[in-house]
Order: C-alpha cells, then sequence, then structure tokens
C-alpha cells in the first residue's frame, strides 16, 4: 500500500493514475508549467495567463494579467478583479480551457509524448484547492482539468 495525501492506493490503484499540479510525470499538464502558449494571436508565458485573462473583457484588465511575472502572480489578479468578469464566464470556461490546453499540446512535442505516455492512466489535477478544476480536499473534485487532458489523449489518438 501506497499512502499519498492521506489516500491509501495499491500499487496497481496508483500506476492507474497520473497525478498533476507539481510532481516529475504530469506537471506538463499543470497551467503553471513554464510553458508558453500561442494563443488567439498572443504568446502567453503560461497557459494560466492566458486562462485568467480570457475571463475578462476589459483590455486593461487583460493586459495586466499577460504581464503579470508568474501564473500564480496572474491567477491572484484574476481574483482581484473576479467582480468584473464577463457574466458569461462560468459557461464558457471548459470550452476555453480546453482550447487553451489544446494550443499548449499543439506546440510542445515534449506535452504531446508525455500524454501519450500516460496511456490510459486517469490524469489528476493534484489540487486540494480547487474542486473544479482539481480533486479537491477530499478527493470528490470534479477533476475537470484532467478530463480536458483526458479528452485531447482520446482525440490525439483518434486522430
Amino acid at each position: 500500500m501506497f499512502i499519498i495525501k492521506g489516500e491509501n492506493y495499491s500499487s496497481e490503484e496508483l500506476a492507474a493514475k497520473v497525478l498533476f499540479y507539481g510532481g516529475e510525470f504530469g506537471y506538463c499538464f499543470s497551467n503553471f508549467a513554464a510553458f508558453s502558449v500561442l494563443w488567439r494571436g498572443r504568446t502567453w508565458t503560461t497557459s494560466e495567463h492566458a486562462y485568467q485573462a480570457a475571463a475578462f473583457d476589459d483590455a486593461e484588465i487583460i493586459e495586466e494579467i499577460f504581464n503579470a511575472t508568474s501564473a500564480h502572480n496572474a491567477l491572484k489578479l484574476a481574483i482581484k478583479y473576479v467582480d468584473k468578469m464577463r457574466p458569461s464566464w462560468q459557461t464558457e470556461k471548459y470550452a476555453v480551457m480546453k482550447e487553451i490546453c489544446q494550443a499548449k499540446l499543439d506546440q510542445h512535442p515534449y506535452i504531446q509524448e508525455t500524454l501519450k505516455k500516460s496511456g490510459d492512466a486517469e490524469l489528476i489535477e493534484d489540487s486540494l484547492k480547487d474542486a473544479f478544476w482539481g480533486r479537491g480536499a477530499d478527493w470528490t473534485g470534479e477533476n475537470n482539468l484532467g478530463k480536458v487532458w483526458m479528452e485531447l489523449r482520446e482525440e490525439m489518438v483518434v486522430n
């Protein structure tokens, strides 16, 4: 038995999961990973920058997020301006995330190779703070970022 963050896993169960956020194998799937992404005509420092900026129509906020010195600072800016997000953002955010991750995948052979190497493993954003994009504190989160990457992997295999 292996214990990861308080959860017990057999070696077989562990082999069937790829936890990413930090970590060695799946780090490239994290929006905080140091992979730039050309998306909608601009080269963003990270996919987190692009995603956070996408929530806004205000050009000044978008520029501030674009120029953030780190993915963490891009997130902090989005939180600062949360009251100025587009009203439609909650219904758009999954599709936007998938579009950004697709661009990141297309532009980085290392990510393509890593995604292929993940085989049929369940990809899980190992964020205990985020129950929408990640697994959440109690492992009951929606893991939507993991689902985006698994969809992209499936589409990569089909094409």
